[in-house]
């Protein structure tokens, strides 16, 4: 061509360079091709115009695909979308491989893709080759694509900010794998390094809390939203000559800077690194950008999970149960195990309360459920409670308080669902530790036991009322008595008895070895005892029930350090005397039979049955009478003194009657009157002592020789 001739046409120029011409607007649906690139796509060459559909059958499914994903993809870096496509015939078969090439624009307005490019065929590269891998037949695409879901799967399993770190260190990308990643954040103005991957320690230093106004491609990522891509040493130098010496010397070839965006929010940049040029083709983009999207999607879903964690943890920290100050004279060792539902604290609960006595409470309970919402009636019945107890009130006042406080916040009116009514077991024991004096008030809640100096275990009845929030005007009666030295206190919720299939009285006897056999001091006997649920030994102390659902535990236990508690130095023989103390009260004749159980559980070991029947029904004779002809309650004292098979048993009636009882004759049809006749005729001695106030009726039974084992 001379100089002054006229340049040729640009449809000259494509025509002679075989390439085609097209318009795509995905408003209309209509795609707009020349007659080269009619003929490209396997139409007769003339120009023509052609629905999406049309288009989309002269092309592989695959490959149209893979064109709306890089218009997008394009649009959204404002660079060319290119991308190879599999012309195919009305059989299926591959005419050619051609190369397209194009802008892409979006219309906000009619929210529609509006796309000028060119058609060229091109020579399809040998599979397996280097030159293949970025083919859209080759294998590169069959390895992307293997790759993005294992990426996916391994992101969308993350679940913290180190775990997405580590499986992003991990990742391998097919044909241009990075040595160096960086994942930045976002704090206030300033880049930070949130973690990196192919670094040494401190390596990445210069590049933290580094201002986002800074001229460094990360920043540059973060303050646009659009990846920048630099594929040669030249090129970072040329666009960011501030910032070159910091890369200089880590010795890399190409860069990849990506934005992390998630809900429409830039929240960081993700660098990749490589050691030899990469040109970062169509193709290789779309694999950094999809790994980006999951990368900041995976990032956020794991912040969210930790804030989340950590809210939760310090809420839960701050209900879980704590003990306080140590009592004074006595020992006390708690353990709380949660269960289910991934919470660290449910509606079990226990505490701790010194009390403006000078005296200390112990409460333990537990809400009904195991969900959210007893957690938190939990931490709000446990306050009001330590509320209660702080202002002085006795131990029956506090719990019908409780009581009322619950009702009241349970049964609310209204649509609430979360107002649903529930109620809550609780045992509440004052304590007095100069002492050892207990008082007891129990709200539907397993009753406590007690471990004797000598080892022997007894469920202690006590009186008790409703649980917590049934009846708002509910009345709770209390029981005293006293811990002798070298006794401990078992406390616990319904958990520690009926885990692992049990029922009341298997789990019972079940806790109850444990008791009589262990010999240490209270930490390591909570231990033993929480070991029996849910460790190893649990799988072998299964109960009869085919429900083996768990459930949350708590258990306190109240020591007063004597002779044979474990607390101290180890004792040589068990201590030889044991004693138990129980009242039964006019209006209360059903503890009667509570009376005879108690009898029974303190001579668990005596060597004679008989010996144990007669002891049951004089104890149930002298109660009753006291019931019957007085109108004072009854006040029971049974004590076991001296050595193994020449013990004996000493039991004491006190009521504040002043007449003695005396002996009658009754008839053969006579329904009463044979009391002192019994008592003559069972006991090995007895007695009647008046007292100050009121009288004493006792007895006495001494153990016979034998083999030393239970009757």
């Amino acid at each position: 061509m001379r100089t002054g001739e006229p340049l040729p046409s640009v449809g000259d120029v494509l025509a002679a360079l075989a390439t085609g011409l097209w318009h795509w607007d995905t408003a209309t649906g209509l795609v707009t091709v020349d007659a080269e690139a009619a003929r490209l796509l396997g139409l007769p060459p003339e120009p023509a115009t052609l629905t999406e559909a049309q288009t989309r059958a002269r092309l592989h499914p695959v490959d149209w695909n893979e064109i709306t994903g890089v218009v997008r993809l394009a649009v959204a870096e404002g660079t060319l979308a290119e991308v190879r496509v599999r012309v195919m015939d009305e059989r299926g078969r591959v005419l050619r491989v051609a190369r397209s090439r194009s802008k892409p624009s979006f219309d906000p307005e009619r929210r529609a893709y509006e796309l000028i490019g060119t058609l060229q065929e091109v020579t399809e590269p040998t599979p397996g080759t280097p030159a293949a891998r970025s083919a859209v037949t080759g294998d590169w695409r069959r390895s992307r694509e293997a790759f993005l879901l294992d990426a996916g799967r391994a992101l969308a399993e993350a679940r913290s900010t180190a775990e997405v770190l580590r499986v992003v260190g991990g990742l391998s990308m097919p044909g241009f794998t990075p040595d160096g990643l960086v994942v930045f954040g976002v704090e206030g103005d300033r880049l930070t390094i949130t973690g990196q991957h192919g670094h040494q320690p401190g390596a990445m230093n210069p590049f933290s809390n580094m201002p986002l106004s800074t001229d460094y491609p990360a920043a540059e990522v973060v303050r646009t939203g659009r990846a920048v891509y630099l594929s040669s040493p030249d090129e970072y130098r040329e666009r960011y000559p501030a910032t070159w010496p910091l890369a200089q010397h880590f010795g890399r070839r190409s860069w990849a800077f990506l934005p992390l965006t998630a809900a429409g929010r830039t929240m960081g940049a993700w660098m990749a690194g490589f050691t030899y040029p990469v040109a970062f083709t169509p193709d290789e983009r779309a694999v950094l950008t999809t790994v980006a999207r999951m990368l900041a999607q995976a990032l956020s879903r794991a912040g969210v999970a930790e804030t989340e964690r950590k809210l939760t943890d310090g809420l839960q920290r701050s209900m879980l149960p704590t003990l306080g100050p140590e009592i004074p004279g006595m020992r006390v060792a708690a353990r709380y195990i949660p269960t289910g539902g991934g919470l660290q604290v449910g509606g079990d609960w226990y505490d701790m309360i010194p009390l403006p006595s000078g005296r200390f409470a112990l409460v333990i309970g537990d809400v009904q459920g195991h969900d959210v919402r007893a957690a938190g009636l939990m931490g709000q019945l446990r306050i009001a409670l330590r509320a209660y107890a702080s202002e002085g009130h006795r131990p029956d006042a506090v719990l019908s308080r409780a009581s009322r406080f619950l009702h009241g916040i349970t049964h609310a009116a209204g649509p609430d669902p979360l107002s649903d009514p529930r109620f809550a077991t609780c045992l509440y024991v004052e304590a007095d530790p100069s002492d050892g004096r207990l008082e007891i008030a129990r709200a539907g809640h397993p009753d406590p036991v007690i471990r004797m100096a000598d080892g022997t275990v007894m469920m202690r009845p006590t009186a008790g009322g409703l649980p917590l929030g049934i009846d708002p005007d509910a009345d709770y009666p209390t029981t005293r008595f006293t811990l002798e030295p070298g006794e401990t206190l078992m406390l616990c919720t319904d958990g520690l008895i009926e885990t692992g299939g049990h029922d009341l009285d298997s789990g019972w006897r079940r806790l109850r070895a444990i008791l009589e056999e262990h010999h240490g001091d209270p930490e390591s006997l909570a231990d033993a005892l929480v070991q029996a649920v849910h460790g190893p030994p649990s799988h072998y102390t299964t109960g009869p029930l085919a429900d083996r659902r768990e459930d949350d535990i708590a258990l306190l236990l109240l020591c007063r350090p004597g002779e044979g508690c474990g607390c101290g130095d180890a004792v040589a023989a068990r201590p030889t005397a044991r004693r138990t103390l129980l009242s039964v009260a006019q209006d209360e004749p059903d503890r009667i039979a509570e009376a005879r159980q108690h009898l029974r559980e303190l001579l668990h070991d005596w060597v004679s049955g008989d010996q144990v029947d007669s002891a049951v029904l004089l104890v149930s004779e002298m109660v009753t009478n006291v019931l019957v002809h007085t109108d004072a309650d009854a006040l029971l004292l049974a004590e076991v003194i001296g050595e193994r098979d020449c013990r004996r048993l000493r039991v004491e009636v006190f009521d504040s009657g002043d007449d003695l009882p005396h002996r009658r004759r009754p008839g053969e049809l006579a329904s009463s009157g044979r009391g002192l006749i019994l008592i003559e005729l069972l006991a090995d001695t007895w007695g009647v002592d008046p007292r100050g106030e009121g009288k004493c009726i006792w007895f006495e039974l001494h153990e016979p020789p034998g083999t030393g084992g239970a009757g």
